[in-house]
């Protein structure tokens, strides 16, 4: 069953003047861009962001988010809300500067009926409003549509996700207990200045869900683990995916200058390099929760690779590999590999690795010739391990 997803994005935050929480940097992005596709990754089908004032910031996440194919709107009063509002479905309601693993949105899109997030309360939950005696509300909450209808025809001024949450007390809505454990790692958060987001960032992307898909051999076993140690510094620093991929993209380009020299290591060396920065990009994009390219940005440094491969021996037979090498790339990439296990599929990357070595002691040709085979190999454990 499909929801729809309301953030509040209208509290000033901590740091300065005119700024706001849902404006804070998280994740390669503001923090209400990151709920939005945290909410749409556990099956929400719309996301309305409720505003007191619409902000540039604001207004750029909600076009980035369209431009992902995210139906999202800014909502500025109850009227709109009535009218956006879904009347016959569910709608998760997450806080105003609430910082809340991936995990307990799946666990509350799972839920049926109304329900809360909460946490007992303690020293570490104070930032957090309470319910009653004994537990305090951890930023999220899911109410049925008559819930939310009622509420919003008797809100007047009042706040709205807060109004609710006392309605859903009221009306006994099941409790999500979060252990009091997240809420000391910080994968749990309220946070109202950037300090905050930030180490906050660390607890929650570092736990945060990776995309499940067969890799090569060189990116699952090599270039993949190497990305994830470099991909969190990088996020910490603010340093966008797109300019990542782009220096890969740059990097492969100047690669081929010292293979045509044939200064072949020093070129296999660059290359490697290249798709490594590639792979980082596209960790980013998955800490960031964002789709990972499938058009030509993900093919420019792969295409360079099999260049560089195809540029390094003569006759006939690096171009063949370098041909293999690029349909093993397109079908790893549109996840067209059938059964295969990451081991057998040699991609360029996994090509590039012997053949450095193969450069360094003065064999590349015979290595040409089995890394032919290899991709033959590949290419034939592919078509044959899918399914018909």
């Amino acid at each position: 069953m499909t929801f729809a997803a309301i953030l509040s994005a209208n509290r000033a935050s901590g740091d300065s003047a005119g700024s706001l929480r849902a404006s804070l940097h998280f994740a390669g992005q503001t923090l209400v861009e990151y709920q939005a596709r945290q909410a749409v990754r556990a099956g929400a089908d719309r996301v309305m962001i409720l505003v007191g004032t619409i902000t540039p910031a604001l207004s750029q996440a909600v076009d980035r988010l369209s431009a992902d194919g995210i139906a999202v709107a800014l909502v500025r009063d109850m009227l709109s809300m009535v009218r956006d509002a879904p009347r016959d479905a569910d709608t998760l309601l997450v806080a105003d500067g609430a910082i809340i693993g991936q995990g307990y949105f799946d666990a509350m899109a799972g839920q049926e009926g109304d329900a809360l997030l909460v946490t007992d309360d303690s020293r570490a939950s104070a930032p957090f409003e309470r319910i009653d005696a004994g537990q305090r509300w951890a930023g999220m909450a899911r109410v049925g549509p008559d819930l939310l209808f009622n509420t919003l025809d008797m809100i007047g001024d009042w706040d709205l996700a807060l109004t609710l949450v006392r309605a859903a007390v009221q009306a006994g809505a099941r409790r999500v207990t979060v252990p009091q454990d997240d809420l000391m790692e910080g994968r749990v958060a309220l946070v109202e200045t950037q300090e905050q987001a930030d180490l906050a960032a660390q607890a929650v992307l570092s736990h945060g869900p990776r995309q499940r898909r067969v890799r090569g051999a060189a990116e699952h076993y090599l270039l993949g683990p190497a990305a994830r140690l470099i991909s969190p510094a990088l996020m910490r620093m603010q340093v966008p995916a797109m300019q990542v991929r782009i220096a890969a993209m740059a990097l492969g380009a100047i690669a081929l200058v010292p293979i045509e020299l044939l200064w072949t290591g020093a070129g296999f060396c660059l290359l490697l390099l290249s798709l490594l920065m590639a792979e980082t990009a596209d960790r980013l994009d998955e800490m960031a929760l964002r789709p990972l390219p499938v058009g030509w940005l993900a093919f420019v440094a792969p295409a360079f690779a099999v260049g560089g491969i195809a540029l390094a021996g003569g006759g006939s037979t690096p171009a063949y590999l370098a041909l293999m090498l690029a349909i093993i790339q397109l079908a790893d990439r549109w996840n067209k590999v059938g059964s295969a296990r990451p081991w057998a599929i040699f991609t360029p990357a996994s090509a590039l690795v012997p053949l450095l070595a193969a450069s360094l002691a003065g064999a590349l040709a015979p290595m040409i010739e089995l890394a032919m085979l290899c991709a033959i190999a590949s290419a034939g454990t592919m078509i044959l391990s899918r399914r018909i």
